[in-house]
C-alpha cells in the first residue's frame, strides 16, 4: 500500500523528511560528493550526502550497478538529516578490482564494508541493499550485528544457509519452470556464469553502452506471471543468443538521469564486466561463510521490499522469501508494483515505504 500524499506529508514531517510537490523536490537537492577510503587491502570509492554528524545510512548496489543508482535515495534521506553513503562494491566503478575471481567472495565484500564503516566512525547504521548488495547487507547483519541499527533490503531476501545456486534452485516456482525444461529455473543465467564466464563477459563488452541500455529499462506490468527470459540462457548460447551482443534499443529516460547513465557506462568501459560478474562465482566460499556466522537468526529490525514485477528475484509468486520469514525475528514486508530496479523505477514510492517503516520503528 502506498500512502496518500496527505498521509505521506504527515509521516515526512514526523520523520523530518523533505517532501515533494508535483513530483519535484520541495528542497534544494543536497550536495552529493565523491570520496574514498583506502587500506592496505582495498580501496572503496563512495558517494556521500547529508550531515556527517547525522545518523548513518549505507546503501549497497547490486549488479550491474554502481553507487549512482541510489541518487534519489541519497538526496531524499540526506535532506531528512541522515548521513548517507553509497559505495561502489569491489570490482565496480572507482573501487579496487582484483584479478583473482576468489577475491569477490562475500567475506571479502563484508570486510570492505567493515573498513568503510570504521572509517565513517563505526556507529551502528541502517544498511540498505539491492540485488547483490542485499547479500552483503544480510551478511553484515549475520556476522557484525552490532554495526546494524536496522537493515532494509530490496528484492533479494535473506537465506541464512547462504545465497548460492544450491539454495536458490529448490525455491523455484516449478509450476512456471518445470524441472525437465528449466532445471535451474530463472537462475539459469547464474549457472551460465560458472560454465561460460568468458563468453558472457565478451558478449556484454561487445557494446557496453547497448548492454547497459537494455538492462536499465522500466519493467512492464505484462511480465507478471511469465517466465524470465534468462531461464534458458545456456540453451540459447548466452544472454543475447547468436548475436552475442546486446540489441540497440532507445534509452529509457524515466530510469537514470543522463548524467548518471553516462557515469555508469563510463565506469563499465573502464572496469569491464569480468570483475563485476565475479560476485556470482564464489558459491562454495559463500556457503562456508554463511555457516560460520555467529547466529543464523537475525534480531535487528528488518524491512524487505518486494518488487511485484521482478521475475528473477520472484518473491511475490515463489517460495524465495520463506527462509527469510523463518530467520528474521523482527521482519516487516511491503510490496511495490515495479520491477527489479525498484528504487530507480519507483523512487518516490520506495522512499515513502522506507520512511514509513523508519517512523514506525522509531529509527
Amino acid at each position: 500500500m502506498v500512502l496518500s500524499r496527505r498521509s505521506m506529508l504527515g509521516v515526512a514531517v514526523a520523520a523530518g523528511v523533505a517532501t515533494t510537490i508535483g513530483g519535484s523536490p520541495a528542497f534544494a537537492s543536497p550536495v552529493v560528493k565523491t570520496s574514498r577510503t583506502e587500506s592496505a587491502r582495498h580501496r572503496t570509492a563512495y558517494l556521500e550526502a547529508g550531515p556527517t554528524d547525522g545518523p548513518l545510512m549505507i546503501f549497497l548496489h547490486g549488479w550491474p550497478g554502481l553507487s549512482v543508482v541510489w541518487r534519489r535515495q541519497l538526496e531524499y534521506f540526506a535532506a531528512a538529516g541522515w548521513h548517507c553513503v553509497a559505495p561502489d562494491l569491489r570490482g565496480f566503478g572507482g573501487s579496487s578490482a582484483p584479478a583473482d575471481l576468489s577475491a569477490y567472495a562475500l567475506s571479502e565484500l563484508v570486510q570492505d564494508m567493515v573498513e568503510l564503516h570504521d572509517g565513517l566512525g563505526g556507529q551502528p547504521a541502517v544498511w540498505v541493499g539491492h540485488d547483490w548488495g542485499c547479500a552483503v547487507v544480510w551478511a553484515v547483519a549475520a556476522h557484525h550485528a552490532r554495526r546494524c541499527r536496522a537493515v532494509i533490503t530490496l528484492t533479494t531476501p535473506y537465506i541464512a544457509d547462504g545465497l548460492a545456486l544450491r539454495n536458490l534452485v529448490p525455491l523455484v516456482n516449478r509450476s512456471l519452470y518445470p524441472s525437465n525444461q528449466y532445471p535451474a529455473g530463472q537462475w539459469d543465467y547464474y549457472a551460465d556464469y560458472y560454465e561460460h564466464l568468458d563468453r558472457a563477459v565478451q558478449d556484454f563488452e561487445a557494446d557496453t553502452h547497448a548492454t547497459l541500455n537494455v538492462l536499465y529499462q522500466r519493467t512492464p506490468a505484462s511480465v507478471v506471471g511469465t517466465r524470465a527470459t534468462l531461464a534458458d540462457v545456456r540453451r540459447r548460447g548466452g544472454w543475447f543468443g547468436d548475436a552475442h551482443r546486446a540489441p540497440t534499443v532507445p534509452r529509457d529516460p524515466s530510469m537514470l538521469a543522463q548524467v548518471d547513465f553516462d557515469a555508469l557506462v563510463s565506469a563499465y568501459l573502464k572496469t569491464g564486466f569480468r570483475s563485476t560478474c565475479a560476485i556470482y562465482l564464489n558459491d562454495e566460499a559463500n556457503l562456508a561463510f554463511a555457516a560460520a556466522a555467529p547466529g543464523r537468526r537475525l534480531h535487528m529490525p528488518a524491512l524487505f521490499v518486494h518488487a511485484r514485477r521482478d521475475v528473477i528475484c520472484d518473491t511475490a509468486f515463489s517460495a524465495l522469501p520463506e527462509p527469510m520469514r523463518q530467520d528474521c525475528a523482527d521482519l516487516t514486508e511491503t510490496t511495490l508494483d515495479g520491477g527489479h530496479g525498484i528504487m530507480i523505477e519507483l523512487p518516490e514510492e520506495t522512499n515513502e515505504a522506507i520512511t514509513r517503516w523508519l517512523v514506525t520503528k522509531r529509527l
